[in-house]
């Protein structure tokens, strides 16, 4: 058995795409169906065959409420501190910043939560992450 994707429905793909791509995802592939109206666009960190994420956009819909029904997606990355940085400096809300230099959580344009877990050890607390407090619920 492997894990195969996780299934996010989303009401405006390019940006949610453009959200992954600065998380450092890349598409993979694109399936578009006229007859049932709807867009698949599925999502992979560079370099890693494993698990991917699929974007279901269905053309009719006029947006999903709870987002935060879905629970969460967790990627490892190699310096959170540096991959918190550039989401913030890109206007990204850091809704539970990496004080531990373990653990951050930031949220799609659908408010799907993202768990950013540091690769290995966790990093020396670090300023001004180990005094920020959260921005939001996550």
């Amino acid at each position: 058995m492997r894990f195969l994707h996780s299934m996010l429905r989303v009401s405006d793909p390019e940006t949610t795409v453009r959200f992954f791509n600065l998380l450092g995802l890349e598409e993979r592939r694109r399936t578009e169906n006229d007859s049932a109206r709807y867009t698949l666009i599925f999502l992979g960190v560079p370099g890693d065959s494993g698990g991917e994420v699929e974007l279901t956009y269905n053309w009719d819909e006029k947006g999903y409420g709870g987002g935060r029904n879905f629970g969460h997606l967790a990627y490892q990355v190699d310096d959170i501190y540096q991959t918190c940085q550039r989401l913030m400096d890109a206007g990204v809300t850091i809704n539970r910043p990496p004080r531990d230099g373990h653990m951050a959580f930031v949220r799609t344009p659908d408010n799907i939560s993202i768990e950013l877990l540091q690769k290995d050890q966790p990093l020396p607390a670090a300023e001004p992450w180990s005094s920020m407090p959260n921005s939001g619920e996550w």
